[in-house]
């Protein structure tokens, strides 16, 4: 559909000669308007593809339009059109709107509006709510409507006019009725006076008459005999040049006609329709399939299910997948076949494995077409994501609804999200449930049921991922366990031939199957050989929200701490990903902190590649040891420009000036080290640890075999960049090195589906390896075990005050900041849930034990910490890629500690709150006070804004 406003608005004369005189050329007689009148431009064409705009002058005179001013239909994107361009008579002229700095795309739901140079008066306008298949254009030029032209014509006149032959087909033919259909495919009218009509044996034929015109995707009916057996054809009016053809062996009740109207084949209709769309019998594939599961929320990938309720097997080989954009879809490849009762996926691109290219957003449809690209098939839409997946429960049959666990190609499940976790069934054993969704659950009215027939009621609410143990029940040495509803349906159940020497516990918790564990854990996370139990999170469980709701417009990725001097509270650096921004967040004074809103920083800096160009999908962020005065590096998955196309890049921007966009000074492209990454599947965390303490912590070289050596990486800086690929759920060292070129020294495979941000802590010794929602917002950490390779040490549950977010982003202030044993953790959440971007809860300082307020603060933030060589405020030797702080060979320890973000905290001496330490292998539940910073936003507004939004309300 598309709408169009065409507005004359008034001004003074004396103005508006003014501003035509200032810009007029030697020379030319220019137009001159009335009182009241505006000069004779209109918005002539608009192509969408290309992203351009022309204009026409309806007048006598030429019009200069330098100066003069272009819009979307946002009115802070502006471009102007250059000096020296005027519009003769019936002339015309273009603006590409997508070129330069200032440029900017046209939507399939846009508008295009032209100004006098003030940028005030408007001229003309034209709005659109939809793609065009060519361009829109007014018929006749300037004056006319809007059309969708037979082709795009730019700086020339539109094509109000189709190619006959190219656009008209034999579209209906009624041997009962003996009459024939003819069918445009042309957005415009289309004349086929003179075409020719005629039998397939030349029997008869008849010539079109002149004024025989059909309307933009029309139809026009002439009346001829038509045999039971036979066939027809359109000609050119030369009588020998074949439009069209199509014939018959027997008559059809009904018609023959093309399903779909205008371009599909021919097949016998469902019902004659003289002069208008073909009544087409629905293709088996809408009888038999529906949209049965959608996960649109990008956890691992987003995917479609369909599932087959028919009694046939159906191909669906060359059915086309598409998104609500009509511009791009996947074609599903041979051998897509869906078997009665079977369920089929369509999934996204990941690594090697084919799929639609494409993301699925939070308010969307997912739409199945027939080869030919027009016949509907199956669809569904969306307002929002949702928590888990969209499905029907029943499968196949039932409304859709929020799952309670993804089940992709399997039966759905919308039952309620408690689930047998544990069972030791030996004397004084034990059955624990556990929370697999998203909410809380009253487990009151529930019924757990051994198979020889005692059974227990519950009571209580479980929150998501809590445990509940019960132990009222004995059971047989083969025996079994059943939770049900409070109707008697079945939720879960678990049956076995013998006790356990242990227990026998899902591996992983709450989704995996069961097996025996290396020990009974009841209340805590299964032990299961080569699964790292979840233990709760080392921290407080209060989380509180910082920004305000128009801080952020959501997409907010990655967040990097960087300290400030003598021991003040620094920075928080964090991109997002939608816009290509770079934030920079202060500390308010009050306990809170909030983006940086003095003129250079406002609404963040615009990120471009080396080239001034594109929009890099920033989704990292990070920064060596020279802090950001040494460049901030930002890690991206793509150009958000050309969206389908994976460009995994660490990028470097110096921040010194800040007047414009920032443009990056150097770009390590990862692509060829993975070939045929999806587009939206790379890099999503960055960090960086220094070269002194990888080799003091013996840190192996996988791609030699060594110890790492960084004196064998001339020109890389002080250390190497950890990278956290989504598709791959892996996290990837490299060397950067200042020619722009690069080398893997590493990988460590996480646990989780996908990695969402990675972290050094420099004050714990791990790397974190961060997963959003995908894995219920667990976080593991990582250390260098004896043969030199990052190993996972321990799975952490989120705080248990923080909801299941989309946090793409985590960082925490250095140890300097430890109050009463914890410091303040920072999380970004990608989805902006409920207007929201980013919280904050605490971490425990040393993280072996819950922190003893009744013991002294060894790092009380008021003293002033003993200076190192770089503490925040000296001057750190450079160490970013493209300098050598050590001569080859010199011992790595030499070298400047980090000064930096989180994991580049000050370490000049051993002196690290609480002691330093690492992280336990498990844990018990954290109860504590929370961090002071937190604590001082129960003063003032600042305690009302921290109440009205704790936990996410």
């Amino acid at each position: 559909m598309t709408r169009m406003r065409t507005r004359v608005a008034a001004g003074a004369v004396a103005a508006i000669g003014a501003l035509l005189a200032s810009s007029g050329v030697a020379g030319m007689a220019m137009a001159s308007e009335a009182p009241g009148e505006l000069p004779p431009i209109a918005v002539n064409e608009v192509e969408t593809d290309e992203d351009w705009i022309e204009i026409t002058n309806t007048g006598d005179q030429p019009v200069d339009v330098s100066g003069w001013v272009v819009k979307d239909d946002n009115d802070t994107r502006t471009l102007a059109f250059p000096e020296g361009s005027v519009v003769e008579p019936g002339g015309f002229l273009s603006i590409l709107t997508g070129e330069g700095d200032a440029g900017f795309g046209l939507g399939a739901n846009d508008e295009a509006r032209i100004f006098l140079p003030d940028g005030a008066t408007l001229v003309d306008e034209f709005a659109w709510t939809g793609h065009p298949a060519t361009s829109y254009g007014r018929c006749p030029d300037g004056t006319g409507e809007f059309v969708v032209t037979a082709e795009p014509t730019r700086d020339a006149a539109n094509a109000c006019a189709a190619p006959v032959a190219e656009s008209l087909v034999l579209n209906e033919i009624s041997t009962a009725e003996d009459w024939v259909e003819l069918g445009s495919t042309a957005t415009v009218p289309v004349d086929a006076s003179g075409l020719i009509l005629a039998a397939a044996d030349g029997s008869w034929s008849q010539s079109l008459p002149a004024g025989s015109e059909l309307a933009a995707e029309g139809h026009y009916v002439l009346d001829a005999e038509l045999p039971g057996s036979g066939g027809v054809r359109l000609l050119e009016a030369d009588g020998e040049t074949v439009i069209d053809a199509f014939d018959w062996t027997e008559a059809a009740e009904t018609s023959y006609g093309r399903c779909t109207d205008r371009f599909g084949e021919f097949s016998v209709t469902a019902a004659a329709t003289r002069g208008t769309a073909n009544d087409c019998a629905p293709p088996a594939a809408a009888e038999a399939l529906v949209i049965n599961e959608v996960e649109s929320n990008n956890d691992d990938t987003d995917w479609v299910e369909l599932f087959h309720i028919g009694d046939e097997p159906v191909d669906i080989s060359g059915y086309i997948f598409r998104d609500d954009n009509d511009n791009r879809g996947y074609t599903l490849p041979e051998g897509s076949i869906v078997e009665p009762g079977d369920f089929f996926v369509i999934d996204q691109a990941q690594g090697v494995r084919p799929g639609f290219d494409f993301g699925l957003g939070a308010n969307d449809e997912v739409r199945l077409f027939a080869p030919d690209g027009a016949t509907l098939i199956v669809e569904y839409s969306w307002t929002e994501h949702a928590a888990v997946t969209y499905g029907r429960c029943p499968d196949g049959t039932g409304e859709m609804q929020d799952t309670t666990v993804s089940t992709k190609g399997g039966p759905n499940d919308c039952s309620t999200p408690l689930r047998i976790n544990e069972v030791d069934g030996k004397d004084g054993g034990f059955t624990e449930l556990i929370n697999v969704g998203v909410e809380d659950v009253d487990a009151g009215g529930m019924t757990l049921r051994t198979a020889a027939g005692q059974e227990t009621a519950l009571s209580g609410t479980l929150a998501p991922e809590e445990y509940l143990v019960v132990e009222e029940l004995a059971f047989q040495d083969a025996d079994g366990i059943a939770l049900l509803e409070a109707d008697g349906n079945e939720i879960d159940s678990y049956d076995w031939t013998g006790h356990a020497q242990t227990s026998y516990g899902r591996c992983p918790d709450g989704r995996g199957e069961f097996e025996v564990t290396a020990e009974a854990t009841p209340g805590a996370g299964n032990l299961c050989e080569g699964v790292t139990p979840v233990s709760p999170w080392p921290g407080g469980e209060e989380v509180v929200i910082l920004d305000e709701e128009d801080d952020f417009e959501g997409d907010l990725s990655g967040l990097i701490y960087e300290p400030g001097e003598n021991g003040e509270l620094g920075t928080i650096w964090a991109v997002e990903n939608g816009n290509s921004l770079l934030f920079k967040i202060l500390p308010d004074g009050n306990g809170g902190w909030s983006p940086d809103v003095d003129e250079e920083w406002a609404g963040g800096l615009t990120l471009r590649y080396p080239d001034g160009t594109g929009a890099p999908d920033s989704e990292g962020v990070t920064l060596t040891d020279a802090g950001a005065a040494g460049g901030v590096y930002v890690g991206t998955e793509r150009n958000n420009a050309e969206s389908s196309v994976s460009r995994p890049s660490v990028l470097r921007y110096d921040i010194s000036d800040t007047s414009g966009e920032l443009v990056a000074t150097d770009e390590w492209n990862l692509a060829e080290d993975f070939p045929n990454l999806g587009a939206n599947l790379g890099i999503e965390g960055i960090t960086w640890i220094p070269d002194s303490w990888l080799t003091g912590q013996g840190f192996l070289d996988e791609s030699t075999g060594a110890a790492y050596d960084p004196a064998a990486y001339s020109g890389h800086g002080g250390g190497l960049f950890f990278v956290g690929f989504e598709g791959t759920a892996a996290v990837y060292a490299y060397a950067l090195f200042d020619d722009g070129s690069f080398h893997r020294v590493a990988e460590i495979q996480s646990s989780f589906d996908i990695v969402a941000e990675v972290q050094f802590d420099r004050d714990r010794d791990v790397l974190w390896v961060i997963c959003d929602d995908t894995c219920q917002g667990r976080t593991a950490t990582f250390e260098v075990d004896e043969a030199g390779v990052f190993a996972e040490t321990a799975v952490y549950a989120r705080p248990a005050g923080m909801p299941d977010l989309n946090n793409e982003g985590f960082t925490f202030l250095d140890a300097s900041q430890c109050v009463d044993g914890r410091v303040q953790t920072f999380y970004s959440d990608d989805n902006d849930t409920d207007g929201f971007s980013l919280r904050s809860g605490t971490l425990n300082c040393a993280l072996q034990a819950d922190p003893d307020p009744s013991d002294p603060d060894p790092s009380d933030p008021g003293a002033d910490p003993e200076p190192g060589p770089t503490e925040p405020g000296a001057d750190p030797e450079p160490t970013q890629p493209g300098t050598e702080p050590n001569e080859p060979g010199a011992d790595p320890g030499d070298a400047a500690q980090p000064g930096g973000g989180s994991g580049q905290q000050p370490s000049g001496s051993d002196d690290r709150a609480s002691g330093g330490g690492t992280l336990p292998r498990t844990g018990a539940e954290f109860a504590g006070l929370a961090l002071l910073a937190l604590a001082l936003m129960g003063a003032g507004t600042a305690a009302l804004r921290t109440a009205r939004r704790q936990n996410g309300q």
